[in-house]
């Protein structure tokens, strides 16, 4: 079953949640969809504007792939990845442009088992380049956490979620309107699932 591209301004912030959801439920169960709307897609000329319903702010690590979990396709999304998916000035911006000029309807902060940079924060070795630049983005969720990693990854993604909630006058405007929903989210990488975190 071949689905529309779906403007979104035709989705409510929680029906966009909701199709990352479904399209996350195909993924695990193996029934995906996205395939055979990318040719379909391409053909209706996507090329010149994008229109995505949701934007994603997940972590830079390659066993992540934002589209493939949610089974989306070309136009469907907005994603923004860095290591340890935090919320950094340039992150935020991206985002602001994904709901205020795209129109994106839900944001949503995606932690993933095994963060190897929310581990490596946590472990607080020496580590090579610039890496340690973003381990005072991550010292919070690690403090909370009592050094679990499971714990610290899932704290993280709540306080991003918080920080785009409130750091951003244009996206807690959009918020406050019911224009746009932002939400934390976990990925298992050993299930494919992603569950929302309250």
């Amino acid at each position: 079953m071949t689905r529309t591209a779906r403007a979104q301004s035709m989705l409510s912030p929680d029906a966009a949640m909701k199709a990352l959801m479904d399209g996350n439920a195909r993924f695990v169960e193996k029934k995906l969809t996205s395939f055979e709307d990318d040719l379909t897609i391409l053909k209706q000329k996507t090329a010149p504007k994008q229109e995505p319903f949701a934007a994603v702010l997940a972590c830079a690590d390659s066993r992540v792939p934002v589209e493939l979990i949610f089974d989306q396709t070309i136009g469907h999304v907005f994603v923004t990845r860095v290591a340890g998916n935090v919320a950094s000035p340039e992150i935020i911006a991206s985002l602001e442009y994904g709901a205020a000029v795209l129109g994106a309807r839900t944001i949503l902060v995606l932690a993933h088992a095994s963060c190897g940079a929310i581990k490596a924060a946590m472990e607080g070795k020496a580590v090579p380049g610039q890496i340690s630049a973003l381990f005072p983005m991550l010292r919070p969720a690690i403090d909370q956490s009592h050094g679990d990693l499971v714990a610290a990854e899932k704290i993280n993604a709540k306080i991003q979620a918080g920080l785009l909630r409130n750091a951003s006058p244009l996206l807690a405007d959009a918020v406050k309107q019911g224009k746009l929903g932002i939400s934390a989210g976990y990925y298992d990488l050993a299930s494919g699932r992603v569950t929302l975190l309250g």
